[in-house]
């Protein structure tokens, strides 16, 4: 009995730690960027609507995603605005080895 009292008290206590940093999301985080050159250009991108603006987000366009075999479309998703801050979309870039992805990012004004 006391090792299930002992091991239930520590997934309480985990359950709490998990749950306290769950709640606090620092300012500035620290960011990984991974390039992957790809021998095949991405397909033009897909027209989409548009939706009607909502408050406190930006639309973020969908774009070709590499699978590791082909392209895959991704749609356009509505992404929480961080104020005092330019949503950089995600886009394509031709380079000397092949086409490189360079992933959406928050910039300054």
């Amino acid at each position: 009995m006391l090792i299930i009292t002992r091991k239930l008290a520590l997934l309480v206590a985990i359950g709490l730690t998990g749950a306290g940093a769950a709640t606090h999301a620092p300012d500035a985080v620290a960011g990984v960027a991974v390039s992957v050159a790809v021998g095949v250009a991405p397909p033009p991108p897909r027209y989409e609507v548009v939706p009607p603006p909502r408050v406190g987000y930006v639309w973020a366009p969908g774009y070709w995603r590499w699978d590791g075999h082909r392209h895959v479309w991704i749609s356009g998703y509505w992404v929480r605005a961080r104020p005092g801050y330019i949503y950089r979309p995600g886009h394509w870039e031709h380079a000397r080895d092949g086409w490189r992805w360079h992933d959406s990012y928050w910039g300054g004004r």
